[in-house]
């Protein structure tokens, strides 16, 4: 028995993709968790959304950090809350470079597995 090769972040949301014994053939070819991912691939405004979030981390005190709805709220105006779940993509995408962190509690907490309020910030090797 053959042990699973290691996991995979998803190149849109940002989440780990498990390996499935159905993907075995073609596990270096698999770069979406879900059929809402391989549809959303061409999504535009990613890489803004990951820019805006290290410029708004840049600009504060070295080991601040902030709340997602920040971005949201400037990149989203009035419609700020259906930007949130795209800026928190963006977010752990950036955890999965190694940019940033997601904490919660003040705890640096896995982004996969994170659910309600969490805050970003620089990694402090950066």
């Amino acid at each position: 028995m053959t042990s699973a090769p290691p996991s995979k972040v998803c190149a849109v949301c940002g989440r780990r993709i498990t390996w499935r014994k159905k993907w075995e053939r073609d596990w270096e070819n698999i770069r979406y968790c879900s059929a809402r991912c391989r549809g959303r691939k061409g999504a535009a405004g990613q890489d803004t959304l990951e820019h805006r979030i290290l410029e708004m981390l840049g600009a504060r005190a070295r080991g601040a950090t902030m709340c997602p709805s920040e971005v949201a709220r400037a990149e989203g105006g009035e419609d700020w809350r259906e930007r949130m779940e795209p800026v928190r993509e963006a977010a752990r995408r950036l955890v999965a470079r190694g940019d940033v962190e997601i904490l919660q509690g003040g705890q640096v907490v896995d982004p996969s597995t994170a659910k309600g309020p969490i805050r970003l910030r620089l990694r402090a090797s950066r």
